[in-house]
């Protein structure tokens, strides 16, 4: 199997002039679609003229397909990030499809879990039956958590793009995280605060009910303390449909806080922006991946989150060549900027693809051999370059993946790094 880099793919593009101003062209991806089908036509009559062999790594029928699941939230609150990650891990499918048509091609299948846990199963199963090999997934960390231990049963090889709780790769050693881990996040966001705002009165609110929130601020907290800081005012919510923050806000200015810490999703966030601006209270916030995407919800007022830092490995403002490649054909087929999420699902993408292409197998492997090949690519040192790290990023035994962290401003509706 050839091996396709997202660089290689965007000068072969570029090259053979595929490739529009804006992204991939459009006909240009029918004209591949159209292709693909013929050449399959082709293959199964040529099975039917008694060839009597398929070719190495061809799967049942003639295919050299490796079959890709993905799980998240396509419809609900957290919509934002599974919508982003369909999308990102298409682009890229599509992507390696193009330019390697006479390789392993890769089929994409995404299923809705409203990030809910038990449904997030449900779709697992759901991908199980209908020969699904590697999971991408699932995108939030409850459902995946849930997942991940039935995808150990089954000998699933899984790389999270988003779900970065501790539980998800705990006891899991087929399951690996792209995103930063919560306890990472946690600590990082600490030192940060500590170093850059030493007089800041800060606060915490949080989402006790779930993994991702609660495990960034326990980290934190842990953290800070050890810097000789302290917290002086946490509130919780258990539930980000919640719509009243006032408790919490009140408690927040009683204690005067200046700063607040919300490692929460950009639902409630924007919720608790909006009050607190209602109020007449203009603290600086402070969030980790999960605030990314809160520039893009429909009918938020962006200038609430002007002034607020995040935690996030991607920004589609950067000006490097690949990530402006990236948001080119991602603004092409989508009609919209992407977020880390999306970058997240392209890199999980472009990492699988790069590490079956150096397990020696083919496509026709059974599940639990592919787990297991995939499993010793990433404890072997296996690296990647990727959007979401500035140069390579590569795994611990753990699952944990080891790249460089970035702290964002939100300025003037942008993302600028610090």
């Amino acid at each position: 199997m050839k091996k396709a880099t997202r660089f290689r793919v965007v000068s072969y593009l570029m090259i053979c002039g595929l490739r529009s101003k804006g992204g991939i062209n459009m006909k240009f991806r029918k004209l591949v679609g159209l292709l693909a089908v013929l050449a399959m036509v082709t293959a199964l009559m040529a099975g039917c003229g008694g060839s009597g062999s398929s070719g190495s790594g061809d799967a049942e029928g003639g295919e050299n397909v490796l079959h890709l699941g993905g799980i998240g939230p396509l419809t609900g609150p957290a919509a934002l990030y599974g919508v982003a990650v369909n999308n990102g891990a298409q682009l890229a499918v599509d992507e390696i499809n193009a330019a390697n048509p006479d390789g392993v091609q890769l089929e994409w299948d995404m299923q809705d879990d409203e990030h809910d846990a038990e449904k997030s199963v449900n779709a697992y199963n759901k991908l199980m039956d209908d020969g699904m090999q590697v999971l991408i997934g699932t995108v939030t960390s409850a459902p995946c958590t849930a997942v991940a231990a039935e995808a150990f049963e089954n000998r699933t090889f899984v790389l999270t793009p988003s779900a970065s709780a501790a539980a998800v790769v705990e006891g899991n050693d087929n399951v690996y995280q792209l995103c930063f881990q919560d306890p990472q996040q946690g600590q990082i966001a600490a030192d940060y605060i500590a170093e850059n705002y030493p007089d800041a009165v800060v606060g915490a609110i949080y989402n006790n009910a779930d993994n991702y929130s609660s495990g960034i601020y326990d980290a934190f907290k842990a953290e800070f303390e050890a810097k000789g800081k302290k917290v002086v005012a946490t509130e919780a919510f258990a539930d980000d449909a919640n719509a009243d923050f006032s408790a919490q806000l009140n408690s927040m200015k009683k204690h005067n806080v200046d700063f607040i810490f919300l490692p929460i999703y950009y639902t409630p966030a924007s919720n608790i922006m909006k009050q607190a601006s209602d109020m007449g209270y203009t603290p600086k916030y402070f969030g980790c991946d999960g605030l990314d995407g809160i520039l893009a919800l429909e009918g938020f007022d962006t200038a609430l989150a002007e002034g607020s830092l995040l935690l996030t490995p991607f920004s589609a403002d950067a000006e490097d060549d690949a990530t402006k490649a990236f948001v080119e054909a991602y603004q092409e087929a989508y009609g919209e900027k992407p977020i880390q999420f999306a970058a997240d699902a392209y890199d999980c993408v472009y990492a699988v693809y790069e590490a079956f292409g150096k397990t020696g197998l083919g496509t026709d492997a059974s599940m639990e051999e592919i787990c297991e090949a995939l499993v010793e690519q990433f404890n072997g040192g296996f690296s990647v370059t990727g959007l979401t790290a500035s140069g390579e990023m590569k795994w611990e035994a753990s699952g944990i993946v080891d790249k460089a962290p970035k702290i964002y401003l939100i300025q003037d509706g942008k993302y600028v790094e610090q």
